[in-house]
C-alpha cells in the first residue's frame, strides 16, 4: 500500500509531492517575494519617480532627486545570488540629481545606483549584472583635512545602449561607456571605455574589440 499524506489519504505522497512542486511552492515563493517588494516600496521615499519597472526583487527608491525609469525595465532574476535575500538600492541624494534609466534595461540581483547631483544615465537595453555599483561622486572629500564636511567631487556617468556590466562591477564618476561593450566581472571602471569593446581589470582596461 503506498505511503499517503495526512489529510490526503487517496493520494499517495510522490503525487503529493509533485502538486506541491507544481502548485504550492510557486504560490508560497510569490507571496513571500511580494510581501519584501511591498516592504521596500513602503520604504521608499523618493517622491519624483516617473515610470514603472517590473520588479521581481524588492527595489528602495531613495532621495529628493528624479529617478526616470523608461519602458520594460526589470529589476530581479531568479536564477543569480541574492534573490530571495537581497534588494536593489537606487538613490537621488539631492533635490537636483537623477538616475535615468533607458528602456528595456534589466537589473539582476542587488545592484546599487546613487547619484549626489552630476547624474547617472543608462541607456536602452543595457545588462546590468548582480552586485553592481554605480556612483557620480566621491561622497567625501579626499583631502584628509576635509573629508568629514568638505565638498566631494561629482561628474556624470553615462552608459551607453546595450551595454553590459558583468557580476560586481564598479562604476565610478565621470566615466563613459560606449553602447555595445562588455565590462568584465568584478572590473573597476574609471576611465572612459569605447564602444564596442570589451573591458576588464583594477582600473578596468579595453582587452580586445567586439
Amino acid at each position: 500500500m503506498p505511503a499517503l499524506v495526512a489529510g490526503c489519504e487517496d493520494v499517495p505522497r510522490s503525487a503529493a509531492r509533485r502538486a506541491y512542486g507544481r502548485f504550492g511552492r510557486p504560490m508560497l515563493d510569490g507571496m513571500a517575494r511580494q510581501a519584501r517588494v511591498w516592504k521596500y516600496r513602503a520604504l521608499s521615499d523618493c517622491t519624483r519617480v516617473s515610470g514603472a519597472a517590473l520588479v521581481l526583487q524588492p527595489v528602495l527608491y531613495a532621495g529628493t532627486g528624479r529617478i526616470e525609469i523608461g519602458a520594460g525595465v526589470r529589476f530581479g532574476w531568479r536564477e543569480s545570488p541574492d534573490f530571495y535575500t537581497g534588494y536593489s538600492h537606487v538613490e537621488v541624494a539631492g533635490p537636483d540629481a537623477l538616475v535615468r534609466i533607458g528602456d528595456g534595461v534589466e537589473f539582476s540581483n542587488s545592484v546599487m545606483v546613487k547619484s549626489e547631483g552630476a547624474g547617472v544615465e543608462i541607456g536602452r537595453a543595457a545588462l546590468i549584472g548582480s552586485f553592481v555599483e554605480i556612483f557620480d561622486s566621491d561622497f567625501h572629500d579626499l583631502h584628509p583635512d576635509r573629508r568629514r564636511g568638505g565638498a566631494p567631487r561629482m561628474a556624470p556617468v553615462t552608459i551607453g545602449e546595450n551595454v553590459f556590466l558583468g557580476m560586481g562591477v564598479r562604476v565610478l564618476k565621470g566615466v563613459t561607456i560606449g553602447r555595445d561593450s562588455v565590462i568584465g566581472a568584478g572590473s573597476v571602471v574609471v576611465y572612459d571605455i569605447p564602444a564596442g569593446v570589451i573591458a576588464a581589470g583594477n582600473p578596468a582596461r579595453v582587452v580586445r574589440e567586439l
